[in-house]
C-alpha cells in the first residue's frame, strides 16, 4: 500500500491492530471461514482484498480507534467505575461494544448483520485468541470489531458475487 495515499487514521488503526496482535491476514481467514462455501474458488488474496478496502472506510478507521482506546484506558484501570469493570470483564449486558461494530456492519448492507452475528457466536481463528481472558489485555472492544470487520468484507465480497452473475 502506498504510504502517501493513507491517512493518518487509517495509518494508525492499522498500526493499532497489529500492535493488538491481529493481521489483516487474520481479519481474511474469518472472511474465507464465513464466504468459502458461497463462493467456489474463494482464495485468501481475494479475502484480504476485500478486508484492506473494509479498512480504507473512514467510519470503520473511527471504530478501530476507539474501541482499542477504550479497551486500553480499561487494562490500565483509567477508567471510573461502574465503566471500569463493565469493560474490563466484558460485562454480557453491556452491549455498546456490538453497537460500535455495527457501525462498521452497516456499511456493507444489512447481510452483514448476519455474518457478524453468526461470527460473534463462532469465534473461529483470531477471534477465539482476542476472547480469551487469560492474557491480561482487555479485547471488549476488538473481539467486536474483528469480528465486524470480517462481517463487513464478506457482504462486500457477496455484494460483488452479485453483480457478476
Amino acid at each position: 500500500m502506498n504510504e502517501k495515499q493513507i491517512s493518518l487514521s487509517e495509518k494508525t488503526a492499522r498500526e493499532w491492530l497489529l500492535e493488538r496482535g491481529v493481521e489483516t491476514r487474520d481479519i481474511a481467514e474469518l472472511v474465507l471461514f464465513l464466504q468459502k462455501a458461497y463462493h467456489e474458488n474463494l482464495n485468501i488474496d481475494e479475502c484480504l482484498k476485500n478486508v484492506e478496502r473494509v479498512l480504507s472506510k473512514r467510519e470503520v478507521q473511527n471504530a478501530i480507534l476507539t474501541g482499542i482506546q477504550l479497551d486500553i484506558l480499561a487494562e490500565k484501570r483509567l477508567l471510573e467505575e461502574p465503566l471500569q469493570s463493565i469493560i474490563e470483564t466484558d460485562e454480557g449486558l453491556y452491549g455498546v461494544d456490538e453497537v460500535l461494530a455495527f457501525s462498521i456492519v452497516n456499511v456493507y448492507g444489512s447481510i452483514g448483520f448476519t455474518n457478524y452475528g453468526y461470527i460473534d457466536k463462532q469465534k473461529p481463528g483470531i477471534l477465539q485468541k482476542l476472547n480469551d481472558k487469560s492474557s491480561g489485555q482487555c479485547h471488549t472492544f476488538l473481539d467486536d470489531i474483528v469480528g465486524a470487520i470480517a462481517a463487513a468484507a464478506s457482504s462486500r465480497l457477496a455484494h460483488r458475487k452479485e453483480n457478476t452473475e
